[in-house]
Formats: structure tokens, C-alpha cells, sequence
């Protein structure tokens, strides 16, 4: 019998339409002769659709037909059965989609934070990749600093400001510049696809960053920008019990960081299927990073460490920098849903995309199972007490 796969993209997110071309691409590789698949899109109003034509990139060009022509579900489960219900409810309407497994693939702030996959497992389907903290901490560029520097993984020091901070933006930036000085890197603490993320030389340009960066979050990090920078990535696949590095790469960018137009347009503006974006895939890189085997070990090492230090689960994407000028080595960020599922740092390896979705969906059930050998309640009788009786309902009053 086939795994009923929900693969599941979208969402609130400015990563809202790199999450489609990810997730389509995914379901591309999924095996049909294991893995019976249903796309289901998150619309940017948190609604859920499944349809025909879902899964369908070209239908995407005009959303709001698309959603015309698709049915829009809710998360039931039923007996231990999950379902995806026709909402509303008609008596002779779609039948309820059964499904054994979630794939997320999702990109951003609403979605990949964690906020997803506490959705997910308050519905109480096993789903693939990391768990709820994992996910938070790491989309938390502060946060996931200061687990890191707890942890002696090497991270650049930073500062985070509030829109409090905004508000008296010249003492601010008078902070930022006794801190850290000239150039520095302004970047939104929960974004991704390098949006919001820009370098200023001096006070104008770091002025124009600081009003970018607010655009798209309400807490924003400044940290000391490297400019003799060479960026290297590496995925690692596994969870707490075995994990495993990837080979490295290289990206390459037109400007001082990876943007989003280098990641996700530059590069991939056509496909052989259809003229969408490959996403991740079609960046320009170097595979394996033109590295030493030394720096190479020592990111892979750092890379698994991170992953373990987080409680990571599946496949993630580590951004590492190293400062030319001395040789230091420091970790920059997690994704813990790479664009493409960083599958094109695997291929090389022997593992195609397939088997890497394979392995995915094999940590979902694993974690599921050994969360059913965890006792999450007790048998009490705390409602049924004698010292509960003077208690009234909302509308009444005595407590």
C-alpha cells in the first residue's frame, strides 16, 4: 500500500512563492510507485486548498482562478485517520483526502518559525523535518546566536533593536556605530531569502537599510559586516540519533551579499518544464567548494554539531562565511527548509532528489514512533475533587 504524502506550501511568508516552486519541484521527485501525493497550498490568508490543478505551476500565473477552480479543506482527524474535509461541508461534496504524512515545504516568517509545524502536530499527523523548537529557534537569527555561542559554535557578534529603538533612531544608530562601526550588515531577525538584508559603508546608507529591514520585521540584528567574505554552505540530513554533512559549496552573487534575485531569479529564470524558477537549484555555484579538505572537514563537523545542537530533524542548510582577511570561520544561519531541499548538495554524493525525500519521510514516521513510546498523560482524578464544588461557570461567577 502506497504512503499518502500531503506535501504542504504557501503561507504568509515574503518566501510565499519560492515555498510553491520548492514544494511543485519536490513533488516532481516524490517515487509514485511508494508515495501517493496531494498537494496542498497554504494561501497567504492561511486558508488550505487541494484541486487538480494545485500542484500545477503554471496555474499560479492567476491564483484567485486557481482557488476558484480548487476546493478549500480543513484538518480533521477521525478515528485516528487524518483527513482533509471540504469546508464548507456539503452533503454530496468532495470526498475526505486521507493522508499518512505531512511534507512541509515552506519558506519564511508564519511557516517555517515553528508556527506550521505546531499546527501540524496539534492535528497530530507525523510531518517531516524539524519540530516546533528547532524550527523557532532557528528562523531567530538573535536566538539561534545565542544557543550557538552557548555551544562554542563560532557566530559573528550582533545587536538587536526593536521598533522601540526605531523610534529614537538616532541614538540608534549612534549605538550601531560605536558597536560595530563601518561597513555593516542590517538584516530583519526572522527573514530569509537574504530579503530586508542589506550593507551600509556609512550613516546614509546604513539610514536606507535600517528603513528596509523595519519593512519587513519588527526586530531587526545589526552585526559587523565581512567584505572580504567567502560564503560556503553545507546541508546535513539526519536526526538526533544519526546525522551526516553533505558536500560543500560555494554560491556566488552579484552584489556584496546573496540576494534574492541571485538565489531565485538571475539564475533561474527558465526551466526545461514550463518557464518557472528552479528555484535554490539554479543559483550559480562550485560543487565541492574550492576549499581546503581541512576547511571542508571542519564546516561539515560544525555543520552536524549545529544540527544536533538544535535538535534538528530531516534535511537543513547550513551558511557558513569565512573572512578572508584572516581566515576565521564562522557560522552565519540555518534554513531549516533549504530552498530546494538542498538536494543539488547531495546529488554528487550518490543520493538522488527521491531517495533524499525518502529519507525524509522516514524521519517523520520514525520520530512519530518514538514519540508514542513517551507518556504525555497520567490518569487523575483533579476535576473530581470535593474542594471543586464552590466553582461556577463563566457566566456565574464564584471562583
Amino acid at each position: 500500500m502506497k504512503i499518502r504524502v500531503g506535501v504542504i506550501f504557501g503561507g504568509r511568508s515574503v518566501e510565499h512563492e519560492v515555498s510553491v516552486i520548492s514544494a511543485l519541484q519536490a513533488m516532481q521527485n516524490l517515487d509514485g510507485a511508494k508515495y501517493e501525493a496531494t498537494a496542498i497550498y497554504l494561501t497567504k490568508d492561511n486558508d488550505l486548498y487541494v484541486g487538480d490543478n494545485i500542484g500545477n505551476i503554471e496555474a499560479y500565473k492567476d491564483i484567485p482562478a486557481l482557488l476558484k477552480s480548487s476546493q478549500r479543506v480543513i484538518p480533521v482527524k477521525e478515528n485516528g485517520h487524518y483527513l482533509l474535509a471540504a469546508y464548507p461541508h456539503r452533503t454530496f461534496g468532495m470526498k475526505p483526502v486521507e493522508l499518512d504524512v505531512i511534507l512541509p515545504v515552506v519558506h519564511g516568517t508564519n511557516v517555517e518559525d515553528g508556527t506550521l509545524m505546531g499546527y501540524l502536530k496539534t492535528w497530530g499527523i507525523p510531518f517531516a523535518g524539524c519540530d516546533v523548537t528547532a524550527a523557532a529557534v532557528g528562523m531567530d537569527k538573535y536566538i539561534m546566536k545565542t544557543v550557538f555561542m552557548d555551544n562554542d559554535i563560532p557566530v559573528l557578534p550582533c545587536r538587536r533593536y526593536t521598533t522601540k529603538d526605531y523610534k529614537d533612531i538616532d541614538i540608534m544608530i549612534s549605538d550601531i556605530e560605536d558597536r560595530f562601526g563601518y561597513p555593516v550588515i542590517i538584516k530583519p531577525v526572522n527573514s530569509g531569502s537574504s530579503v530586508g538584508i542589506s550593507v551600509a559603508h556609512d550613516r546614509d546608507g546604513l539610514v536606507k537599510s535600517l528603513d528596509s529591514a523595519y519593512t519587513f520585521a519588527n526586530v531587526i540584528l545589526a552585526e559587523h559586516a565581512i567584505m572580504e567574505l567567502q560564503e560556503i554552505n553545507c546541508s546535513v540530513l539526519g536526526d538526533m540519533d544519526e546525522a551526516e554533512a553533505s558536500l560543500c559549496e560555494e554560491p556566488y552573487h552579484s552584489d556584496e551579499i546573496l540576494s534574492y534575485e541571485d538565489k531565485y531569479i538571475s539564475g533561474g529564470k527558465t526551466s526545461k518544464t514550463g518557464g518557472a524558477s528552479k528555484g535554490m537549484a539554479s543559483v550559480s555555484r562550485t560543487i565541492p567548494a574550492p576549499i581546503s579538505d581541512e576547511m571542508t572537514e571542519k564546516i561539515q563537523n560544525l555543520a552536524v554539531r549545529a544540527f544536533r545542537c538544535l535538535g534538528c530533524n530531516g534535511v537543513v542548510r547550513f551558511d557558513f562565511m569565512i573572512d578572508k582577511s584572516n581566515g576565521k570561520l564562522y557560522l552565519n544561519e540555518i534554513n531549516t527548509i533549504p530552498g530546494s531541499l538542498s538536494f543539488y548538495l547531495w546529488e554528487p554524493t550518490g543520493l538522488s532528489y527521491g531517495k533524499l525525500l525518502d529519507r525524509l519521510i522516514d524521519h517523520a514516521i520514525k520520530r512519530r514512533r518514538d514519540e508514542d513510546r513517551v507518556t504525555f498523560s497520567f490518569e487523575t482524578n483533579i476535576l473530581n475533587q470535593s474542594s471543586l464544588k464552590g466553582l461556577k461557570g463563566s457566566k456565574g461567577g464564584k471562583v
